[in-house]
């Protein structure tokens, strides 16, 4: 038996859905507008709908439509007929994707669904199918073949129905003005919501945790305090003031020049001049405010008022880099 050619085939399908994708922009037209200002305008959901593969895409579409700002739900169409209907609501406005336009567990609900809610709006790519001609809005976006061989597995218009997805929402998203923050707050557990709203105050080390001693404090006793704070630092305080910091780098120092430990007061060889950051920064700005300094550790304050510490070690355990 022959050995097939796997990479030949590979390029060929990616050629062809390449290809097929350059073709949507031509495709836009005002259908796309209406949509998106309707979408603008909605005081409810925007419910998705789609069977077999176009159904996947729709699950995807959807929710990347509800992190990105746009409340929406997906709804299967045979679900909607068995008790799911209830979901739809007068303010809401549903997509539905078909290819063909002619799926059959579609157009058996379109008659509720318009009962239901405020708009349809569908995505085929036949603006005379059925689906297409029972809805108030109606977007054709073809393809010219499928990647498939056959010409029958959906594939070049799967990957155009989801970059359509994609091109619906960042649409929606530059409209409405969504920030980092607003992205934050959709994404509240992963990594990329952590680096977005955690902020400095909710990791810095606070009150007897601060490392911090008076001016006349000998060396030795300084690195006591240092090594049971296990932060590599202490405060140089005088009148409840930060007047300046000693480090594992400046002990580094001391020991090169053969200062003595034991005799010298450290605020004879303190760092005055010491890096800070507010309370209220994000963590992540403090990592990399860290790394373009060089340094592990950084003071927090809060209205000029010292208030914390916060260390390399700290941001890297809470998983922020």
């Amino acid at each position: 038996m022959k050995k097939h050619d796997y990479i030949t085939s590979a390029k060929r399908t990616l050629k062809i859905e390449s290809d097929s994708l350059k073709g949507i922009s031509s495709q836009l037209d005002s259908s796309f507008v209406k949509l998106c200002d309707s979408i603008m305008n909605l005081k409810g959901n925007l419910i998705v709908m789609g069977v077999g593969k176009s159904g996947h895409i729709g699950q995807k579409i959807s929710a990347t439509l509800s992190s990105t700002g746009t409340p929406s739900i997906f709804i299967h169409p045979t679900e909607a007929a068995h008790g799911d209907m209830g979901l739809v609501k007068k303010e809401d406005i549903v997509l539905l994707i078909s290819n063909s336009g002619e799926t059959d567990e579609i157009i058996n609900i379109i008659s509720s669904l318009k009962r239901h809610c405020k708009k349809i709006a569908s995505l085929t790519a036949n603006n005379n199918s059925t689906i297409a001609k029972s809805s108030d809005i109606k977007i054709q976006i073809k393809s010219a073949k499928e990647a498939c061989p056959l010409n029958l597995a959906p594939t070049s218009s799967t990957t155009n129905s989801l970059a359509f997805g994609d091109a619906l929402s960042i649409a929606l998203l530059e409209a409405k003005g969504f920030s980092k923050k607003d992205f934050a707050y959709s994404h509240p557990a992963g990594k990329l919501g952590k680096k977005l709203i955690t902020q400095v105050k909710d990791l810095m080390h606070t009150g007897k945790d601060i490392p911090k001693v008076n001016p006349k404090t000998k060396l030795n006793k300084a690195l006591i305090e240092i090594t049971e704070k296990n932060l590599g630092i202490t405060l140089v305080v005088k009148n409840s003031i930060v007047i300046g910091i000693f480090t594992d780098g400046d002990l580094r120092r001391c020991l090169n020049k053969k200062i003595d430990i034991n005799t010298t007061e450290i605020q004879k060889v303190m760092t005055k001049k010491f890096k800070k950051i507010d309370a209220y920064d994000l963590a992540v700005d403090a990592a990399k405010f860290m790394e373009k300094n060089k340094i592990f550790t950084l003071i927090v304050q809060e209205k000029n008022k010292t208030v914390g510490v916060i260390s390399m070690h700290d941001l890297i355990e809470a998983r922020i880099l």
